[in-house]
């Protein structure tokens, strides 16, 4: 076990280097969502009737997209690894597959919460006012967690399969279409009913109901019988575990 937490350790101080040195895919992170959250409060909000403060309903979708483009960096950051010789070195030393790419895992937790950090200020600027109590702020970030978790295991994942940078960068547009079709931007009442079914029963919708009802004050909303909390826990826990495990066969089986 010794073992295993310094090598995780290892290659998160690695994956965290890589992340400080990469400048123009850590302003992509921070700057895109602060724009599309100013474009939403700023240019739609005033048509938007949700019967609050749009900024208040918006900013936790943002922060859901914020990690989509984390995410897409770090698949970027495993093909690299793949083939640019990096795994060929590791393969000849007692590092598991598992343990090479939780590196990257840990890393773009850590980069997504200063993103996520970034984007609240600039909504609290905005006109935010969350209510949540200390312990509902640290059920919202362990939520966001455990989403930019999953999401980044899958990007881990399809770092290991695809072949190029350009098919790795590709899976950032996959991510993001996510958020635009479920509660993150608009009432999911409000879509049309072909388009509704999907948006209620996708992974992204329960989490983003979870972090607003938990910043908003009104946890026993969503943490309560049929509340969001426990399909968000589930959704993001059971797809986690899937993607890891996928992740690491696909590592191993790659040569």
């Amino acid at each position: 076990m010794t073992y295993l937490l310094r090598d995780v350790s290892t290659m998160t101080v690695r994956g965290l280097r890589l992340v400080s040195r990469d400048v123009d895919a850590m302003i992509t992170a921070v700057v895109l969502p602060v724009v599309i959250l100013l474009m939403f409060v700023l240019v739609f909000g005033g048509a938007v009737d949700i019967g609050t403060e749009y900024i208040n309903y918006v900013t936790p979708g943002v922060i859901l997209l914020a990690a989509g483009f984390g995410a897409a960096s770090t698949a970027m950051a495993v093909e690299r690894d793949m083939s640019g010789g990096m795994v060929e070195r590791l393969r000849s030393m007692p590092v598991t597959a598992w343990t090479v790419l939780s590196g990257h895992v840990v890393a773009s937790l850590a980069k997504n919460l200063v993103t996520t950090a970034i984007v609240f200020g600039v909504s609290i600027l905005l006109g935010f006012r969350p209510e949540a109590s200390p312990l509902g702020w640290l059920a919202a970030v362990g939520m966001i967690l455990l989403f930019v978790g999953w999401i980044t295991w899958l990007a881990a994942l399809v770092g290991v399969l695809v072949r190029s940078p350009d098919a790795a960068g590709g899976f950032s547009f996959a991510v993001m279409f996510l958020p635009y079709v479920s509660s993150a931007f608009v009432p999911v009442d409000t879509l049309p009913r072909w388009l509704r079914g999907f948006a209620e029963h996708q992974p992204v919708t329960p989490v983003i109901e979870t972090v607003r009802g938990l910043l908003a004050g009104d946890a026993a909303s969503v943490t309560g019988p049929g509340g969001a909390a426990v399909l968000a826990v589930v959704w993001c826990a059971g797809l986690g575990l899937l993607f890891a495990v996928a992740a690491g066969l696909a590592f191993r089986a790659r040569r």
